[in-house]
């Protein structure tokens, strides 16, 4: 199950010891399909062992061990559903929006001068 995949009520229900072992559940998951123990899974990380235990165990973690322990079972994909790439900036659709539906003003042809005002004669307005 993926976070995006919970209700807004799971998500607030949950306290963040459960959360953090729903995530350490997972990672051993993904690490027992791709058949490795968690010795490779550390050493490919660059963590300790007992890093790895506690990752998997929802024992805590920083920032940082996640994501390389996430990196090295080749899952960085898995942040792209913390923070989405916008496409459309919602405050360039906000504008839009409101330029679309602004009342427009009528636009009134121009008066051109008479030819003949100020000129003289020869058209050289002298």
């Amino acid at each position: 199950m993926r976070v995006a995949d919970l209700s807004a009520s799971e998500v607030d229900s949950t306290t963040t010891e459960e959360a953090e072992g729903r995530l350490g559940e997972r990672i051993r998951s993904l690490r027992l399909s791709k058949n490795l123990d968690q010795a490779a899974v550390a050493e490919r990380a660059g963590v300790s062992l007992r890093t790895v235990k506690n990752l998997e165990n929802g024992r805590g973690s920083s920032v940082a061990t996640l994501v390389r322990v996430v990196r090295a079972l080749g899952r960085s994909d898995w942040f792209d559903a913390l923070q989405p790439a916008v496409a459309i900036s919602p405050l360039r659709m906000l504008a839009q929006e409101r330029r679309d539906s602004a009342p427009q003003r009528v636009s009134r042809p121009r008066r051109n001068p008479r030819p003949d005002a100020g000129a003289n004669v020869d058209g050289s307005g002298r």
